[in-house]
C-alpha cells in the first residue's frame, strides 16, 4: 500500500491543548455557582483533583459520576443544553480556544488530513466546540442514559484518558479505514497523561506542557510549542 492511500488522522487533546484551562473544573466552578452540586460532592471532587495532581492512581470514571450527580435524574436535551451554554459562557465568551489550535487544525485539514478532537471532558461540550471551530469529528467521555431517557451517574464506554485515546482512535479508525490503511500522522497534548496519544503519532507536539511531559518531549524529540496567552481565570 503506497502513502497517497493511507488515510490521515491527527488528534488533538481538548483542555489545555485546544482551549486554555480544564472545562471539567470550569464546570464545576460554574455547578457551584448554579447550586447544582452539594458541599460533600464538591469536597470528594476537590480531593481527587489532589491526588491527580501528585500523579496518584485514580478512578476516572468515578470523579466523572460525581460530576454528573448535578444531572442525575434529567432529561438527557435539557442538560445537553445546560453543557452547550456553558461551553458558550464559560469557554466562547471568555475566548479560551487556543487561536493557534484553530489555525493548526486548518492547516492540517488543508492537507487532507482528518481532525479529531479526543477528550475526556463530556461530549456535549465537544460537539457544541466542533459547530465554532476546524475539527472534523470527536472521541469524549459520554455518560450513560437510562431507558426513561435520563442521564445517570455511570460512564458509557470508556473514559477517554491517557492509553485510552491511542484505544479509542484505534478502534474509530480501524472500523472506518480498515486496521493498516489509516496513519496518526500527528498528535497534540498538553499533560503527562497524553504521552501514549503522542508516543501513538508520527510527530508529537507538546503544548504548553507540564514539567513531566515537557521531560518526555525532550527525550522523545517531540516539538515543544508554547500556545501560552494572557487570559481571565
Amino acid at each position: 500500500m503506497t502513502e497517497n492511500t493511507v488515510h490521515k488522522i491527527a488528534a488533538f487533546d481538548f483542555d489545555g491543548t485546544s482551549i486554555r484551562g480544564n472545562s471539567p473544573v470550569l464546570l464545576v466552578r460554574k455547578l457551584l455557582r448554579d447550586g447544582m452540586l452539594g458541599k460533600r460532592v464538591t469536597a470528594k471532587i476537590a480531593s481527587w483533583g489532589v491526588a491527580y495532581k501528585f500523579r496518584l492512581p485514580q478512578n476516572e470514571a468515578w470523579v466523572r459520576g460525581l460530576v454528573f450527580t448535578a444531572f442525575a435524574g434529567r432529561k438527557k436535551a435539557d442538560a445537553d443544553a445546560y453543557l452547550r451554554d456553558f461551553y458558550d459562557e464559560v469557554i466562547a465568551e471568555q475566548n479560551r480556544l487556543r487561536p493557534q489550535a484553530d489555525a493548526a487544525m486548518r492547516a492540517l485539514q488543508e492537507r487532507g488530513v482528518e481532525v479529531l478532537v479526543v477528550s475526556a471532558t463530556f461530549e456535549p461540550i465537544i460537539e457544541r466546540a466542533q459547530e465554532l471551530h476546524p475539527f472534523d469529528g470527536f472521541i469524549a467521555t459520554k455518560m450513560a442514559v437510562d431507558e426513561r431517557g435520563l442521564y445517570t451517574t455511570r460512564v458509557d464506554g470508556p473514559c477517554v484518558e491517557g492509553q485510552e485515546k491511542v484505544n479509542c482512535i484505534r478502534a474509530y479508525a480501524d472500523a472506518r479505514y480498515g486496521a493498516g490503511n489509516w496513519e496518526l500522522v500527528e498528535a497534540y497534548g498538553d499533560h503527562h497523561s497524553d504521552a501514549p496519544l503522542l508516543s501513538a503519532a508520527t510527530r508529537g507536539f507538546a503544548v504548553c506542557p507540564d514539567n513531566p511531559l515537557e521531560r518526555e518531549a525532550r527525550r522523545r524529540g517531540w516539538t515543544v510549542l508554547d500556545w501560552s496567552e494572557d487570559v481571565k481565570n
